[in-house]
């Protein structure tokens, strides 16, 4: 790559991280957008997407030397239109300078037919006057010598003289039909987009003053996808990484369950532990998108579904640790997690040098510290990778995955959290992940109660809770999880997306971690008791929406 010259304009191969290429072009960046220090990059609009990005020169390959080995090693459906995308431009490309040349050629016969006209009609004159004049002089001798001359000076004039005689325009003046030619739009771009993103506007093509440039735009990769509120399926797969100040990655995509075949699985073996709300939709993602895994649940019944599916069955988590390259743990605490490890026929026994595991559930730090010692103890690699998200997200694959500890297992990791989630972040060093998952859940268990507590204030005082919704809907806390919580208490409907036991859980959690650092947490403390109420009124096994219940008790 380092001796191939790109420029604005040219079709390339952008490679984002791990993942595979995708075609793009090279255009302008939007005005108040900086371009990152460091090594050298361009800005690349990706066909088939809403995705623009700075990338590095050497993560760019020309487009056409490269296309035929970028379709061999991509076969997704959201690939191929990608490519189909660009193909279409060309034509169109094609057919304007077609256009234009013919335009062109038609303009200089048309001049050079116009000239040699008028040569002819000269040269007509001269001969008439050279027959006349030897015809006055009675000698034909004199007059052939003149017709003779004026031949001789006709074709004696110079290159130069005649190039410039033949010449269909003055020089410096572009042709008439020569125009820039820019990327076209694809249709997910010419959709009109509602909602929190209608402000959002492509930035124009690169013959186009840039102007109203989005505030949004990430100084390092940009993204903007028109999310529905209740349908997913016209959410495009779109990864990225992107690497902040703080040294934090994260790896996005976007409803990858819509885009079957979209993501090269591993060739590693998986395995996954624990087929609870969250791993049951986990699992089955990681089959549809092609991966082999192997499962194991304390309630063996459970595997039964994922074995028709194409699942490998494992007896015990130590049979499934020692058989697979990666295995993935969700559990429900940390007295679960550690059962999980260290207990008899544990993970723990399973582990020998370069085994990996990847624990999932929602812990505090000091239990996954201890997890990982223990894992890196014996020779195995060790990764913390808790999930934000329900049921729901989880079958969706929609899921947020935060990951700390092993750098090169994160990255060992990529399919799988393509396959599982829309984004993943990686936050560092062991203990990093367990302390932002619990603060995330610390906000959405204490917004929850929040909420339970308005409705029930709406209905004592007589106004319409589902008025209340309505309001709520159409302002600044409008949300798909607003929206279905609210509804499930109107409905009456708890049936568990998120066991209201696990959200309590992590408000303990959490303020166990405040406290730690003589942080105060009077909030989520008082969301907590709300909660540990509801569990008293037996709701522990139904949906976090469910505290409302406390109130009405």
């Amino acid at each position: 790559m380092a001796a191939v010259s790109l420029r604005l304009g040219d079709l390339v191969w952008g490679k984002l991280g791990r993942y595979p290429p995708w075609p793009g072009k090279i255009v302008n960046p939007p005005k108040d957008l900086k371009k990152p220090r460091g090594k050298k990059c361009f800005f690349v609009k990706f066909f088939g997407t809403e995705d623009h990005a700075w990338i590095k020169v050497e993560q760019l390959k020309p487009y056409h030397p490269h296309k035929e080995e970028m379709i061999k090693i991509n076969k997704g459906k959201r690939f191929q239109q990608a490519v189909d995308a660009v193909e279409e431009f060309l034509r169109k490309t094609k057919g304007k300078d077609q256009a234009s040349s013919h335009n062109s050629n038609e303009e200089k016969n048309r001049r050079n037919s116009s000239e040699e006209r008028s040569k002819q009609s000269a040269g007509e004159e001269k001969r008439k006057a050279s027959l006349s004049e030897g015809k006055l002089k009675k000698g034909t001798g004199e007059g052939k010598k003149r017709v003779s001359s004026v031949s001789s000076e006709r074709g004696s004039k110079s290159p130069l003289k005649r190039a410039q005689d033949q010449s269909p325009r003055k020089r410096g003046r572009p042709p008439k039909d020569e125009k820039d030619l820019t990327i076209p739009e694809s249709s997910t771009v010419k959709r009109v987009m509602t909602g929190t993103v209608a402000g959002f506007k492509w930035p124009p093509s690169v013959s186009e003053p840039v102007k109203d440039s989005d505030p949004h735009f990430h100084h390092f990769l940009l993204s903007q996808t028109e999310k529905p509120a209740v349908c997913y399926q016209a959410i495009t797969k779109k990864l990225k990484v992107c690497e902040e100040e703080t040294g934090s990655t994260s790896i996005q995509a976007a409803d990858s369950t819509a885009v079957n075949g979209s993501i090269t699985p591993t060739d590693k073996k998986i395995g996954f532990l624990g087929l609870g709300l969250m791993g049951s939709g986990i699992v089955s993602n990681l089959l549809k998108m092609g991966h082999t895994v192997t499962v194991w649940n304390r309630t063996a019944e459970k595997c039964d579904l994922f074995i028709q599916e194409g699942a490998r069955l494992g007896r015990t988590p130590a049979e499934v640790v020692s058989t697979c390259d990666i295995t993935f743990a969700c559990v429900s605490d940390p007295k679960a997690a550690k059962d999980l490890v260290l207990g008899p026929s544990g993970v723990l026994q399973g582990i020998r040098p370069g085994k990996c595991y990847v624990d999932m559930s929602t812990v505090d730090a000091d239990t996954v510290t201890e997890l990982a010692q223990v894992i890196v103890s014996r020779g195995g690699r060790f990764l913390e990778a808790p999930v934000s998200g329900n049921q729901q997200l989880s079958n969706d694959g929609m899921l947020v995955i935060l990951a700390a500890g092993d750098r090169g297992l994160y990255e060992d990791c990529s399919s799988c959290f393509q396959a599982m989630g829309k984004t993943s972040f990686f936050l560092g060093e062991v203990g990093n992940a367990a302390k932002m998952m619990l603060i995330v859940n610390m906000v959405q268990g204490s917004f929850m109660a929040t909420i339970a507590e308005g409705l029930t204030l709406a209905q004592v005082t007589g106004q319409s809770q589902q008025t209340l919704l309505d309001i709520l809907n159409q302002g600044q806390l409008a949300s798909i999880f607003l929206d279905q919580k609210c509804q499930n208490i109107l409905q009456g409907n708890f049936k568990p997306d998120f066991y209201l036991k696990y959200i309590q859980k992590d408000l303990r959690l959490a303020i166990a971690l405040g406290d730690s650092v003589n942080h105060p947490t009077p909030m989520a403390a008082a969301a907590n008791e709300v909660y540990k109420r509801a569990k008293a009124l037996d709701q522990s096994d139904n949906d976090m929406s469910a505290v409302y219940r406390a109130y009405i008790h």
